[in-house]
């Protein structure tokens, strides 16, 4: 599909399936690299991560674990700027290294929210793994040191990303192709 509708509004694509896929296998290649002789702990952030961490962990070939955590800060198309911890993490990070694994990292505060958090329970080493990454948008100084796709700061969905809950299931990616 080149164009969807939701809400009233237009998307048409902006990455496809094919370039999603091949950033995906990059920041595989680079975390099998880097976390060599390491068992480290993927925490994915839901909703959106959940198709990019899933793609992702099938790339990766050390061992490792997996949880999920789920937090807010969007409605509608912006951000609220409000964080809210929904569903916590039930293992123990204290002495683990740690990746934060997000749809998107837009603002920047959800990861320094989890990162604190993260900190705070004793994680050891903590780094970010990201689909898509709005750097005109980072307004913070943590490091997000594996990103699959830069983008520019324009609304996005597909591939996880919602709006209003709809389009996460979509494989592609698009951007908003009308104004709101």
């Amino acid at each position: 599909m080149s164009k969807v509708i939701f809400h009233g509004h237009t998307f048409k694509t902006k990455i496809s399936a094919a370039e999603i896929d091949k950033a995906v296998s990059a920041v595989a290649e680079k975390l099998n690299s880097d976390l060599r002789g390491k068992t480290p702990l993927f925490v994915a952030v839901l909703n959106g991560s959940f198709m990019f961490t899933s793609d992702l962990l099938k790339k990766i070939k050390i061992d490792c674990e997996v949880s999920f955590i789920k937090v807010a800060s969007y409605e509608g198309v912006s951000s609220t700027g409000k964080l809210t911890e929904l569903i916590g993490l039930n293992e123990s990070v204290n002495g683990r290294t740690v990746i934060i694994v997000e749809d998107i990292v837009d603002t920047g505060s959800t990861i320094e929210n989890v990162w604190k958090q993260l900190s705070e329970m004793g994680a050891t080493e903590i780094r970010v793994a990201t689909l898509l990454f709005k750097p005109k948008a980072y307004t913070k100084a943590l490091p997000v040191e594996y990103v699959a796709i830069e983008v520019p700061n324009d609304f996005l969905i597909g591939y996880g990303l919602d709006y209003d809950g709809l389009g996460r299931n979509l494989e592609d990616i698009y951007v908003l192709d009308d104004q709101i």
